[in-house]
């Protein structure tokens, strides 16, 4: 502790603040655990004394002190920015504290070495976010000044990521004057040096074309400068960009087809910058095209031609993803609009984009293969659930759907042909073509789907396929075939789940029993699929789709039970959202109707699991869908025999015991929700182990909680309704945590 004893309570800039500021720093970083949190308390003990911020910095910009200490300071300084900038009833950094860190950082920032300066400039985005413009009115020209007087890239990279890390908000804030406001203060400001500065890196680009060193910081400068083209632009088209639209498109054009092997990067996976610049080049253009596409005009013919050359010379590789999803974005947002039309009018065009951009895009490659088989559940998310928007197969997807809004039986047709041929060859060898196969099921799904859903899947579908023959020849039999490759039957689950609101009633419902025993299957990635299929096929409510009855479920319910439990057993599936999910609407929609045997044997194989689980808790919609299913257990069984809640408090008390005595906060919002629909089902008077419970739950800690705070007070109701009598001999401690929650 000897760092206690150096730092003064004034915090005065001198040799002992700062030697024993930095020891401390330097315990934070300590591998033994107790020395880093008592360094760590000791700093937020201090941190809201007058000149402390001031200190930090001061030790932070000092070049002969280890590199690691420094960097520790700035991440210091930048998480106790975020914790106490914001200004509040207490406020923690005096207010000339603040006019200091204002006028030292970006002079501080720009100076320090890369990974200091990184912390730095996020410390002054959340500084920005806070006071920007009104509190720190000079901060853009204090920027635009250390770019324009830069000596060297580095300092004007440092510029353009804080400028860039300011500015990118503008991209999601919802429009206000406020916003707008501030935007023209930036655009007044920021919009003609930063146009200078592209036309001035374009021109060095071109003379320093031979030398790889410099290359590099040059094209790290152009990508973030057209980062911000695209946070400026966002909102509206600025009047300074429309009247100088010839200063940035012209020189964007060549870009995207300049190509140079000094910039090239030997990894396979990783972007370098010229790809990066090229992708941000196609957002910006995309931008344009959707949203201020009559100023856009003059340009755009130049760019399709761009876009699409770029798109025939881009290999398969990992590294180009997002250039080739973003530039078929730009074709996207063209093609969408009725008045580019006569673009894509001609067989020719059409036949040429299916053929090179939207087939080769839409098959599946190894790094799709090996994320099946290593990570299912990344796979699982951005098949199924949509985390792939930046991938070529959801942009190629998007652009099939692009096309048909205008084009669709000339693009049906055209695809009938590719597909009749994918199908085909899968039929000749099926064992070596099965990708064919996957591609012919995605092809049909992105061609098919008009408008979709997260609640029914497609709503609206192409008039021109016949979604039932589809499934009835091509999808159903790879279900029933024990022989079909994995990634074939994910995609024929896949079909079912987002066809369920449009195909026929008879051929939804019945796919229950054709998808049932998949969920028994070792591939996690299947019997996910397969859960999620019949789970949303149980909750459709539509006008023309009769709900799913327990009659009907029934005759699965048990094979689909024994599947389930069967799943989690499957290494990484022990805790299986949508496994658990499936379960809770099962048993939802069967409601009295489980026999009681069943029901005995469910609950304890789900108190099983929840005494697994409860040691590491680390899947919350699991827990959630767990609970849930207690709860739909309980209700079910007990509405139409209240004595069986006898069973379930056996059953369920001895472990709601343990996770309330070793306080495992994931759970007790759902223990006390749990012991609420208990307690208000009893018929008689309420047994003793509830009334024990009782002066626990007034423990002023768990009101402290705000998750806590509903059920809590649920439970409170039904011990109120259920034992006043017993409740009246702790009303004092009851109104004394009623004070608490007003205060």
């Amino acid at each position: 502790n000897e760092y206690k004893s150096y730092l003064s309570q004034d915090m005065d800039i001198n040799d002992n603040n700062l030697k024993g500021l930095a020891e401390c720093l330097e315990k934070t970083l300590k591998a033994d655990i107790n020395l880093r949190k008592e360094a760590e308390k000791f700093l937020q003990s201090i941190e809201s004394r007058k000149n402390f911020p001031i200190l930090v910095l001061k030790l932070v910009s000092m070049d002969n002190l280890d590199l690691k200490i420094r960097v520790a300071g700035a991440v210091y300084f930048k998480n106790m920015v975020k914790r106490n900038w914001q200004v509040d009833s207490d406020n923690k950094i005096d207010d000339e504290d603040r006019n200091q860190v204002r006028s030292l950082i970006i002079s501080l920032m720009l100076a320090s070495p890369e990974s200091v300066q990184r912390q730095l400039s996020d410390a002054i985005t959340v500084i920005g976010a806070e006071d920007f413009p009104e509190k720190w009115p000079n901060l853009i020209s204090e920027l635009v000044e250390k770019m324009k007087t830069a000596s060297n890239f580095a300092v004007v990279n440092g510029v353009l990521q804080t400028a860039h890390s300011l500015f990118k908000r503008y991209r999601y804030e919802m429009k206000s004057d406020k916003l707008f406001t501030e935007i023209k203060f930036v655009l007044e400001n920021f919009a003609e040096p930063l146009t200078q500065l592209f036309e001035q890196t374009i021109n060095l680009a071109n003379s320093k074309a031979d030398n790889k060193a410099e290359l590099k910081i040059i094209f790290s400068s152009l990508v973030v400068v057209a980062k911000l083209f695209y946070s400026l632009n966002y909102q509206d088209l600025p009047e300074f960009f429309e009247d100088n639209m010839e200063r940035w498109f012209p020189k964007f054009l060549p870009l995207l087809t300049l190509e140079n092997k000094l910039l090239d990067t030997d990894d396979s996976e990783e972007a370098g910058l010229l790809e990066m610049l090229k992708s941000q080049i196609c957002e910006n253009v995309a931008l344009y095209a959707q949203k201020y596409d009559e100023e856009f005009a003059p340009y755009l013919q130049k760019f399709v031609e761009a876009v699409w050359n770029l798109l025939l010379t881009t290999s398969q590789e990992v590294k180009y993803d997002l250039l080739v999803s973003n530039a078929i974005r730009f074709l996207s947002s063209v093609a969408e609009r009725p008045q580019y039309a006569e673009l894509f009018k001609d067989e020719a065009i059409l036949t040429n984009i299916c053929q090179k951009i939207l087939v080769p895009n839409m098959m599946l490659r190894e790094s799709d293969i090996e994320l099946f088989e290593d990570n299912p559940f990344q796979y699982i998310r951005a098949d199924m659930e949509g985390s792939d928007a930046e991938t070529r197969r959801r942009a190629a997807s998007d652009l099939v759907r692009a096309l048909c809004s205008c084009q669709e039986s000339a693009i049906t047709n055209i695809f009938s042909s590719y597909l009749t041929h994918l199908i085909t060859g899968y039929q000749s060898d099926p064992s070596n073509k099965w990708k064919d196969k996957e591609a012919a099921i995605y092809i049909v799904i992105s061609l098919a789907v008009k408008t979709k859903t997260e609640r029914h899947g497609a709503t609206t579908s192409n008039e021109f396929m016949n979604l039932n023959d589809f499934y009835m020849n091509q999808i159903k039999p790879e279900l029933e075939n024990a022989n079909s490759h994995l990634i074939v039957k994910s995609a024929c689950i896949k079909y079912i789940t987002t066809f369920r609101s449009t195909m026929s009633r008879e051929a939804v419902v019945g796919s229950i029993a054709t998808l049932t025993p998949l969920v028994a299957s070792n591939s996690i990635v299947i019997h996910s699929y397969a859960s999620t299929a019949i789970e949303k096929i149980l909750i459709i409510k539509l006008p023309n789709f009769t709900p799913v009855t327990p009659q009907e479920l029934s005759s699965s319910f048990e094979a689909i039970l024994n599947g389930l439990f069967s799943s989690f057993g499957v290494e990484g599936s022990n805790e299986n959202e949508y496994l658990m999910k499936l379960l809770m609407r099962s048993v939802s929609l069967m409601k009295e109707q489980l026999p009681h045997p069943l029901i005995k044997n469910l609950t304890s194989a789900l108190t099983t699991k929840l005494n697994e689980i409860c040691k590491n808790p680390s899947k919350p919609h699991f827990n959630h869908y767990l609970f849930e299913t207690y709860s739909c257990l309980i209700r079910n069984s007990c509405v139409a025999n209240p004595t069986n809640i006898t069973e379930f408090e056996g059953a369920l008390f001895p472990v709601f015991q343990e996770i309330l005595q070793k306080d495992v906060t994931e759970f007790i919002p759902y223990v006390f929700q749990v012991l609420s629909l208990m307690l208000e089902l009893q018929k008689n008077q309420i047994p003793s182990q509830y009334m024990a419970l009782f002066p626990f739950l007034l423990t002023p800690l768990l009101w402290e909680r705000p998750g806590s705070i509903p059920p809590l007070t649920r439970l409170i109701q039904a011990f109120i309704e259920k034992n006043p009598a017993g409740v009246s001999q702790n009303v004092n401690s009851l109104l004394g945590i009623f004070q608490v929650q007003r205060v």
